[in-house]
């Protein structure tokens, strides 16, 4: 992600815009974009959404809808106070006095952009962003020649010129309160209001927050079921701070000033403005928690402590911050990033961090983690590895060779190919045990087809629907019966949904092929395991089985835990109306139902958390997925997945 985004998500108006959502590139990475002002598509192009979407039963993506926007901005402006951007500026006390600073920012594809910033004596903090772009239809492309001209209409301020304007404010909810946090707003440039949508790289128009809050740490959870006037409200995170719906847990990001382009204008180069970037600096520092019994300097004065038993982020990327001034004390006046954790070089990994980490991983994932489970913040050498691990964690293979939405943004997806990260990350992969490159040698890249023929899996006998759904750039498919008892067939198997039938108890393994025009995948297995007692049939599970099976994670999953999670498994009114009822029910569903990614099943935290991945060493019996479908220890997990498979119906 780059580094103005971090105070200012960057959503835009122009088509033409493309975020560096999770890391980003100095200047001499970027690729100029096409005459149509589109980068060229060099991948997948599902940019700036949550890996888990929240796919509803129609197959719309919810995090990806204007009600989910509605929702937002209704929990954070119930009574739409700051709906326009003279309003916003009103509530946040903007008076003349702030601290503003021009640059162009060469990782976002070239704007020019003029910041201001301000910090009330109550310690809100308020950010608001103008993007200046000469040419909005990317004729002029985005070197550094453009970048300047873009870089002079944001000291001039060309009206003509402004393509969006967008704003972050670190504040308490509507209810007031002394826990502050992170809000993001997107604002017409000519009319001043307030969008629920943003085109942020000329692939369609994406819901707010999402494509902010992909990068700043925060979470797409599901919206609830209507209530009894048919309202629908954004998710309440029940280990926040702050227990106000909207509180997305979503974080600042420092700015890195040495990716910048400054001016050689008086009052616009960069030794003119390092003190203000400082200044900024030192108040994102300021938004961040401090551990309970932490050392603290001087700069750590404006922090709020944290309470262990909230269970909320523990504020890891301040020291990523005080580093870039110096360390504790922050005495150093000007910017330099030669940040290294002490683990990845110790680890022998400094290449890899510097090279992969720092420029397309590290802010996006520092934004991320709880108290209690912090391994996706990549802090150490030893978290990072934990998701290249090939027989029990493949998620960085799969999201970055196979899937492609990490990098999680167009422009530091084309930079992570341009500089040749995919190299370096090809070459650690292969140390783990993965295979990664194509019979050429080269770095398997996204776009290829990758057959998924879906997780290994205990039916009964009779007809089983097979589905290729989650199968990768694919338009045909082929399906063949590799092993097992005599007599199963296999119907439709050129098609994505075959049907298997089998009247014996056994050991079946099917492949899949898929395609796309004339190139092929590998081929994929899949493990049936038919049980004619298995019980109860797959097709007959409902909520209420997988209720009852989470009653077992409750000692953690409950208001009185020690430290509290992010979703309830207890009875409680959530819908808040002083009574506990079926009405809950329904609003207990639609999370549980949330912690299911449909567009990656395996991925599901409803499934890999009781597994123990990424769990705290929390695992559930039951939830072997290491051992063999029908297996006993992975009893509760067959009845998870088979619930989920068969759309996990209420």
């Amino acid at each position: 992600m780059n580094s103005i985004r971090h105070l200012a998500c960057i959503p835009a108006i122009a088509t033409v815009l493309v975020v560096a959502a999770c890391g980003g590139g100095s200047p001499s990475d970027q690729r100029p974009g096409a005459s149509t002002g589109v980068t060229p598509t060099s991948g997948p192009d599902s940019f700036l959404l949550f890996p888990n979407p929240q796919v509803q039963a129609d197959g719309s993506k919810q995090t990806n809808t204007v009600a989910y926007a509605e929702a937002y901005y209704s929990a954070i402006d119930p009574n739409n106070e700051k709906d326009t951007l003279a309003k916003w500026k009103a509530a946040n006390k903007f008076d003349g006095t702030e601290i503003t600073v021009v640059f162009g920012d060469g990782r976002d594809l070239g704007y020019g952009r003029r910041m201001t910033a301000r910090m009330n004596p109550d310690k809100t903090l308020a950010f608001v962003v103008e993007n200046y772009l000469i040419d909005p239809s990317g004729n002029s492309g985005y070197g550094a020649e453009s970048l300047l001209i873009n870089l002079d209409a944001a000291i001039v301020r060309d009206p003509k010129s402004l393509a969006f304007v967008n704003a972050i404010e670190f504040s308490p909810g509507p209810a007031g309160g002394e826990v502050f946090f992170a809000k993001f707003f997107n604002f017409n440039a000519v009319t001043g209001q307030r969008e629920l949508t943003v085109d942020l790289d000329g692939r369609g128009e994406k819901a707010m927050p999402g494509p902010c809050i992909t990068c700043h740490g925060g979470r797409g959870d599901a919206l609830t079921p209507p209530d009894a006037t048919g309202k629908r409200h954004f998710p309440l995170v029940e280990n926040s701070s702050s227990r106000t719906r909207g509180d997305v847990q979503a974080r600042l990001h420092p700015f890195e000033v040495d990716a910048f382009l400054f001016s050689s204008k008086v009052g616009f180069t960069r030794a003119e403005q390092e003190a203000q970037f400082k200044s900024m600096n030192m108040m994102v520092l300021c938004s961040y928690p401090l551990p309970a019994g932490s050392p603290t300097s001087d700069e750590d004065k404006c922090r709020r402590v944290t309470k262990p038993t909230e269970n909320e982020w523990q504020g890891p990327a301040a020291t990523m911050l005080k580093s870039f001034y110096g360390g504790d004390g922050m005495h150093n006046s000007v910017f330099k990033d030669n940040f290294l954790p002490e683990s990845w070089q110790t680890s022998g990994q400094t290449t890899l961090y510097q090279n992969v980490i720092a420029p397309a991983c590290r802010l996006c994932h520092l934004m991320r983690g709880t108290g209690a489970q912090s391994d996706i913040d990549f802090a150490t050498f030893e978290k990072f590895k934990a998701y290249a691990d090939p027989n029990r964690d493949d998620r960085i293979r799969a999201h970055v060779i196979d899937r492609g939405n990490m990098p999680l943004a167009k422009i530091v997806f084309d930079a992570f190919y341009a500089a040749k990260r995919d190299e370096t990350l090809a070459t650690f992969l292969e140390t783990q045990g993965f295979s990664v490159r194509d019979a050429s040698g080269a770095v398997l890249k996204p776009g290829r087809p990758v057959a998924d023929p879906g997780p290994d899996r205990v039916v009964q006998q009779g007809v089983t629907r097979l589905s290729a759904n989650g199968s990768l750039f694919s338009t045909t498919y082929a399906w063949s019966l590799v092993s097992g008892p005599n007599g199963a067939t296999l119907v439709d198997g050129d098609t994505v949904q075959p049907r298997f039938n089998a009247n014996s108890d056994g050991t079946y393994v099917l492949s899949l092929v898929t395609s796309n025009g004339s190139v092929q995948s590998d081929p994929k297995k899949v493990t049936l395991v038919v049980d004619s007692a298995l019980a109860p049939a797959p097709s007959t599970i409902r909520f209420a089985d997988i209720k009852s099976a989470l009653q077992t994670c409750t000692s953690c999953h409950a208001a009185g835990a020690p430290q509290l999670p992010p979703v309830f498994f207890t009875n409680s009114d959530r819908n808040g109306d002083g009574a506990v009822d079926p009405t809950d029910d329904a609003w207990f569903y639609a999370e549980v139902r949330g912690r299911i990614n449909f567009s990656d099943i395996v991925a599901s935290p409803l499934l890999r958390k009781p597994s123990d991945h990424h769990h705290g060493g929390l695992f559930q019996p039951g939830f072997d997925s290491t051992a063999a479908p029908g297996d006993n220890r992975r009893q509760t997990y067959d009845l998870f997945l088979n619930w989920i498979l068969n759309g996990a119906p209420q």
